[in-house]
């Protein structure tokens, strides 16, 4: 996603760069017969400030360019930066509660189940509402239904794409059942 977004940018950067000289040799060149108009002020004061002529700056490529693809491009780095260690309490699941380290890109650590997590997380982070409400916590005052889930409780905490994360999460109400559900399978499944 990553990968496909930077060509995205770096395809119209590199089409500007190349048209920008070839407007100014027109407009300067030896073909012209006389003064050409410019949308640069003559008077006041932003006469000094001149625009910069020439072909704009080109970014430096991504590591997936550099290699034909092969290795670790953007969207791999991402993933890479994936770190959590997840503890979990009174799951009622065999083999759930403890303590877990999961690693991502290339998925690793002791999580039961890492790759399915990996997934899970690759697919909330890559919307950007999954990237804002995946480990955000419920607001406090918002009205939730008075259902109780069971007692577990769970504490996730580490990296995920880059941003530090602190979490707790329970299924206390019906706000952290639906929470708890949304980071099924990083959190066992209780239902």
């Amino acid at each position: 996603m990553l990968r496909r977004l930077a060509l995205t940018a770096v395809v119209p950067l590199a089409v500007l760069a190349a048209a920008v000289p070839a407007t100014t040799a027109t407009a300067s060149g030896a073909a012209s017969s006389g003064p050409v108009p410019s949308a640069a002020p003559t008077s006041g004061p932003f006469a000094a400030a001149r625009p910069a002529l020439g072909p704009l700056p080109m970014p430096l490529p991504l590591p997936g360019f550099l290699d034909d693809g092969e290795g670790t491009g953007a969207g791999e780095a991402d993933e890479a930066r994936t770190r959590l260690t997840v503890s979990v309490e009174n799951s009622g699941v065999p083999g759930a509660d403890g303590t877990f380290e999961l690693e991502c890109g290339p998925t690793g650590g002791t999580h039961p189940e890492g790759q399915a997590a990996c997934d899970r997380l690759a697919e909330a982070g890559a919307t950007r509402a999954g990237r804002q409400e995946l480990f955000r916590e419920t607001p406090e005052g918002t009205m939730c239904t008075m259902i109780h889930g069971g007692d577990a409780f769970a504490r996730i905490v580490g990296t995920w794409e880059g941003r530090a994360v602190d979490t707790t999460a329970s299924r206390r109400d019906g706000c952290e059942i639906a929470r708890w559900n949304s980071l099924v399978p990083v959190l066992p499944d209780v239902r």
